[in-house]
């Protein structure tokens, strides 16, 4: 069985969330999402739990190594499972235009806080 690219259909729909909810309330999303696929007895999201919640986030067609690199790409502690704090970071990441307004905002924060100090 090919592994397929979770990219290669990817549409990335943060940036619209983000302009429709706001700062909090796309946060609340993103916390409703880590609920849906966390284990939870674990209280992180696990590869098994990953596997076994992926469809309900239409992930379904992904596969084994696809859903491992997943959660190696967000493991920042090296534990092997996801805390809310690092899904929150990986779907950031894998937003690249929610990326580019983030930086966005916050040049235009460092300007602002730089000419109000001046």
């Amino acid at each position: 069985m090919a592994s397929q690219n979770p990219q290669s259909n990817f549409e990335d729909f943060l940036p619209i969330m983000a302009e429709k909810l706001g700062g909090d309330g796309l946060i609340g999303e993103l916390c409703n999402g880590f609920d849906l696929l966390v284990d939870g007895d674990k209280g992180v999201i696990t590869f098994d739990s990953l596997k076994r919640n992926s469809a309900l986030l239409g992930l379904q067609d992904l596969s084994d190594a696809d859903l491992r690199s997943m959660l190696q790409e967000g493991d920042f502690d090296g534990d092997g499972a996801l805390n809310q704090m690092e899904f929150c970071v990986l779907m950031f990441r894998l937003s690249p235009d929610l990326m580019e307004d983030s930086r966005l905002w916050l040049d235009e924060a460092l300007k602002q806080e730089f000419n109000d100090s001046h």
